[in-house]
């Protein structure tokens, strides 16, 4: 649905803080489904932790908020492409079963709702079918001189 440059042409980040490959699925302003190829050429591998590769939990929410975010600026009105997306909080964090290098998750996010400009998402993570990480998460979106 979108490859890497259209993900580009949506978010800001970039290597190595671009977390996610694909979108594979989205309904506007319900849902999105998103692609990560974890791979042993990843920076933080070497030093997270050396002998025994685990991809860093914070970055897994990361990823996650990069496709919620995506899920956002294509569900609101052209505006929010002028402004930045803000990670604005997390709850009811649960980190399941460790990411390796060889794995591919894949992150389910649904829209939980959207008051008073915050959005508000159920995110959860996926290895083999597996749930490796699963999360509340908020964004919004300010003026990039803010």
């Amino acid at each position: 649905m979108l490859d890497i440059n259209e993900i580009m042409n949506i978010l800001p980040h970039r290597y190595p803080f671009l977390l996610i490959d694909k979108i594979i699925e989205m309904e506007v302003g319900k849902s999105i489904v998103g692609i990560k190829n974890v791979s042993i050429n990843e920076p933080f591998f070497p030093g997270h932790f050396p002998g025994h590769p685990v991809m860093p939990g914070v970055l897994i929410i990361e990823a996650m908020a990069q496709v919620a975010c995506i899920l956002a600026i294509l569900s609101s009105d052209e505006s929010v492409r002028s402004k930045v997306t803000y990670f604005a909080g997390i709850d009811n964090v649960r980190f399941r079963k460790p990411v390796v290098p060889g794995d591919q998750l894949r992150f389910e996010i649904v829209a939980t709702g959207c008051k008073r400009g915050i959005w508000l998402f159920s995110a959860k993570a996926f290895v083999d079918g597996k749930l490796v990480t699963e999360a509340d998460l908020k964004a919004t979106f300010a003026d990039k001189n803010s």
